[in-house]
């Protein structure tokens, strides 16, 4: 009886660790998201201009700023910061109106996790995991930044911003 009673427990320990083990960590890196790096420029269907630049990485994190444009005036900021975390590669953003009006609670901001990311792509999924970010170079000139849904039970993606490189 002692025997079945150690059995059980060594089985019943370990079971849940051998489940964990099955699935993958998802951790990304910045490599996953260099294409990124440099100073772009996109202007919307409603003749907005967005400005964009990303840093190139610098220890533990990617800095990236945005300024969006109504025509000769600032509609909105956006401070992105890629980061290292114990969660793996975490998207941190901010978004600030004129004169630095932040739009998120101080402490709080809107944060997504690395998913996953083949040549040229990554997916970032916000932590309520019904919104995803793809970035993806679509020739050496040019990315996008699209917003995903559920629609059917699929991952649909739609661009918000197309940049192309500013030389």
């Amino acid at each position: 009886m002692k025997c079945i009673c150690v059995i059980l427990l060594v089985f019943t320990g370990l079971f849940p660790v051998a489940a964990f083990a099955q699935v993958p960590a998802k951790s990304g890196s910045f490599s996953d998201i260099s294409f990124i790096e440099g100073h772009w420029k996109a202007t919307t269907a409603e003749g907005r201009v967005i400005e964009a630049v990303w840093l190139a990485p610098a220890g533990d994190n990617i800095l990236g700023f945005m300024r969006m444009m109504n025509g000769d005036k600032a509609d909105l900021y956006e401070i992105l910061a890629y980061e290292q975390t114990d969660q793996g590669l975490t998207s941190l953003v901010k978004h600030f109106k004129p004169g630095l009006l932040g739009q998120e609670e101080k402490d709080s901001p809107n944060r997504y996790l690395f998913v996953e990311a083949s040549k040229d792509r990554a997916v970032f999924q916000n932590v309520n995991g019904d919104l995803r970010i793809l970035y993806e170079k679509r020739s050496s000139s040019r990315f996008a930044i699209a917003r995903g849904s559920k629609e059917n039970g699929q991952w649909v993606f739609k661009d918000l911003f197309v940049f192309n490189k500013v030389k």
